[in-house]
Parts: C-alpha cells; structure tokens; sequence
C-alpha cells in the first residue's frame, strides 16, 4: 500500500545523510519534486553523500531516477556519493537508472563537404519532383472540373466567380494603378537622364512603350497579384483544410475544386488580363507626364513618337502572357493551400512558399515566351 514518502536530512559533519522512505513513485510525483529541492541547499554545501534506501517501502522509475540525480549531482562536482541499503527487490531498477546517460554521445563525424553538397542538390531535385507532381495534379483536377462545367454549364458556381473576381481585380484596381504608373514615371526618368547625353531623348518613349506594353506591366502586375491574391487563396485553402471544411465537403458529395478552387482560377485568369491593360496605360501615362515635366517632350509629342515606335504586336504579346500567368499563380497558390497541416506554422510556411513559387515560376514563364516570341518574329 502507498505511503507518503519523506526525506529526512541529516548533517555529518562535513557530509550530508539522506534517508528516504515510503512510497518513491510516480503517484507521489509533486511531493517527491518538493522533496529534492527542499535538500538542495544543503546538498550543495556537504564534501560527500551517503545515501541510504532502507526505508523504501515502494520505488518505481520516476523515484529511482530523482534519487539518481542526488548522487550525480554529488558527483558532477568530483564529490563522493555513496548509496546503501538497498532492497534486493530494488536492486535491479536502480542499477538500470544508473547506466542511463552516462556518457554523451559521441559527435558526428566531419563529412565530405562535397558528397554534402551533392546530397543537397539532390534532396532539392525530389523536392522539385513533388512541387511538379503537385502542380500536375491540381491542373488535371480543374481541367476536369472544366469539362464538367462544359458539360453542364449550370453546375458553374457563378456567385462566388464573380465574388472572387470583385476581389482579385475590381479591389485591387488602386495599388495596380499606383505601382505600374511610378514604374512607368522611373524608367522615363532614368531614360531621360541618361540619353540626354547622346542627344537621344526622344527614344525615350520606344523604351518606355515595349519594356510596359511587352514586358514590364504584365510582369509586375502578375508578380502583385500573386503576393497579394495567391497568398489570400493560399490562406483561406489552408484554414479551410486545418478546419477539415474541405474534407466536410467530400463527405456531402461535393467536389472541392469545383466549389472551391475552380471559381478562384477563373477570377484569376479572366482578371489579370484587365489589370495587365489598366497597369500599362497607367505605366504609360506616368512615362509621359515625365517626359512632359522632366524631358519637355509635350502629350502630342509623346503620343506620335509611342503610335511610330510601338506596334499592336508589342501589346499582343504582353496581353497574351497574362492567362498563362494567372493560372500558373491560381494553381501554386491553390495547390499549397491544400498542403497545409494541422498547424498555424504550416499555413504560414506554405503562404511563404505560395508566393515565391508564383514569383518564381511567373519569371520563368516570361522568359520561356520571351524566347518564344522572339522565335516566331513577334
């Protein structure tokens, strides 16, 4: 039967005498702490210890270990520690408690920091496979989902299409206008400023209008939209996914890419080509009022030189790129939001992760048309 355990303390001379006695186990697990740390005082003043266990009545791994650290403690600071009285039925448990920990483990061996570095590549080669794997997928589910709507056009959630395409496109209208219109007033500036040295200022208004209308405004409208709407689905997926919403949507029958990712990716690819438009006339605008203001080049001026210097094609090519991006974003941020685990600091790492594979991927992407383009003469 259990008994109270006590831990009577006794001076000798220089040493310290503990007798422990009654139960010693994990029921009586705050008395026993209480115990231990009642002694330590005088345990760090004696020069040895003598420990003895003949009044245990019961003693299990918890107490056999708090009645360890007492002698390491001892014999940590090269102080002797010595531990009689123990019970034949005892005898074993303690001698088990003493071999644990009683030496450190020991280090790693150095490795060679080439097969190191190869082994990281190599790691991160089947880390890409499962981003690609991932990727593949998610495009497969909405391109069924896509049939499906084709086949029946009502099964197409339209509400929440149009929701998400106030909020991806009609809301960010401001900060798209605001971003690509100070692109656009910079690099009229640093051209002004630099080919007026050459006498070239009016070639001003060709960078400006095919760096905007090919290149720049389709590329900082979709690194924006994929920062701040990628990041947005992946967020809401991954909250949705920690709720197990997704999964209760399984369970009553319901597609989840149809209910919840299909409207998304179509806000995204039908939006980021209407921000691609606003965001390069707005770039445009703000070359001009600064070649206005700054290079003294006038509107009518301006608009003559960007109607002989850029062509339709130069505004094709960047209109072009915009779908391709809008679903690249739509499906990496989508994608990761359903990677997310059961864990705050799982949304927040595949957030992180949603918007630079979005800015990663959409970069490549435009060089990959870049090359493109430039192969077929547009």
């Amino acid at each position: 039967m259990a008994t109270a355990p006590q831990l009577t303390a006794t001076a000798t001379g220089d040493g310290l005498e503990l007798r422990p006695s009654g139960s010693w186990i994990a029921a009586n697990a705050g008395a026993l702490e209480t115990l231990s740390r009642a002694v330590a005082p005088q345990l760090a003043r004696a020069k040895f210890l003598k420990l003895d266990l003949g009044g245990v009545s019961e003693l299990d791994t918890l107490g056999a270990w708090l009645l360890e650290k007492l002698s390491r403690q001892m014999a940590a600071d090269g102080r002797p520690a010595e531990v009689v009285g123990i019970a034949e039925n005892h005898a074993g448990l303690i001698e088990a408690v003493r071999r644990v920990n009683r030496r450190n483990p020991p280090p790693p061996a150095p490795g060679n920091p080439v097969i190191a570095r190869v082994e990281q590549i190599g790691r991160s080669a089947w880390s890409a496979r499962d981003d690609i794997a991932v990727f593949l997928r998610m495009l497969g589910s909405l391109c069924v989902a896509l049939l499906g709507i084709v086949r029946r056009p009502r099964a197409l959630r339209l509400t929440s299409t149009v929701y998400q395409l106030y909020r991806v496109g009609w809301q960010a209208i401001p900060i798209i206008l605001l971003i690509t219109f100070l692109i656009g007033a910079i690099i009229a500036q640093q051209g002004i400023f630099h080919f007026r040295k050459f006498g070239a200022d009016s070639y001003v208004v060709d960078m400006v209008g095919i760096l905007v209308l090919r290149e720049l405004g389709v590329l900082i409208v979709a690194i924006m939209v994929a920062g701040r709407s990628g990041s947005a689905y992946t967020a809401e997926l991954g909250s949705m996914k920690m709720r197990e919403e997704i999964d209760a949507l399984s369970t009553m029958g319901l597609d989840p890419v149809s209910v919840l990712i299909l409207p998304r990716v179509l806000a995204l690819v039908v939006a980021l080509p209407i921000l691609t438009f606003i965001g390069s006339m707005a770039a445009l605008y703000g070359g001009g009022l600064v070649a206005w203001f700054y290079g003294g080049m006038g509107p009518s001026i301006f608009i003559a030189r960007l109607h002989e210097a850029v062509s339709v094609t130069h505004f094709q090519v960047g209109m072009i790129k915009a779908p391709f991006m809008a679903l690249v974003i739509g499906i990496v941020a989508c994608g990761e939001g359903l990677r997310v685990k059961g864990s705050a600091e799982s949304l927040g790492k595949q957030t992180t992760t949603s918007v630079v594979k979005s800015i990663f991927l959409v970069i490549v992407l435009d060089g990959l048309f870049a090359v493109f383009f430039a192969s077929i003469g547009m």
